[in-house]
């Protein structure tokens, strides 16, 4: 497919700036990421000669193309774009670890160390928690243990169908 200079160069400084590309299964809209506007299908198109040549990984996934730059991928796009080998896409960078505002202990999002809270009693209070020593559960329900209720003196269970014909009779 032909595409033009200008837009293939655009979506070389997308995903060589990003390391990702993010492209919906609709050719028929602009993509909304690139600048200036390049067609979806271009993108699509462009990237599905990267994957043959092995510069991109493809992931498909609820009607969306995911492409990753491997290196091979990376070194040829700096190539293309005449950048220093200094400049990484934003998924090799690592990300800066923001210094917590105070008061922003290690207590989760919401922040800070609860401490004392007071007069207010802590949820259960000071009782001992636990079943007492003597404590035996039953489990019994409607009649106890519905399959064995023969042994006890009960009647069969009914299955609802046929079952066996009444003995002493006819």
């Amino acid at each position: 497919m032909i595409i033009t200079k200008k837009d293939r160069v655009a979506i070389c400084k997308y995903l060589f700036e990003e390391g990702v590309l993010v492209a919906k299964k609709d050719y028929t809209i602009n993509h909304p990421k690139i600048e200036p506007a390049v067609k979806n299908l271009h993108a699509c198109k462009l990237m599905q000669s990267f994957k043959s040549k092995g510069y991109v990984n493809e992931t498909f996934s609820w009607q969306y193309y995911y492409y990753y730059l491997t290196d091979e991928g990376i070194q040829f796009l700096r190539d293309f774009l005449h950048l220093g080998e200094e400049v990484v896409p934003n998924t090799l960078k690592k990300p800066r670890t923001a210094s917590r505002a105070p008061g922003m202990g290690g207590r989760g999002k919401f922040g800070g160390d609860r401490g004392d809270r007071g007069d207010r009693p802590r949820f259960g209070g000071d009782k001992k928690g636990g079943a007492p020593s003597d404590f035996k559960p039953s489990f019994g329900g409607r009649g106890g243990d519905r399959w064995n209720r023969d042994k006890e003196g009960g009647s069969r269970p009914r299955f609802g169908g046929r079952g066996a014909a009444p003995s002493g009779g006819q």
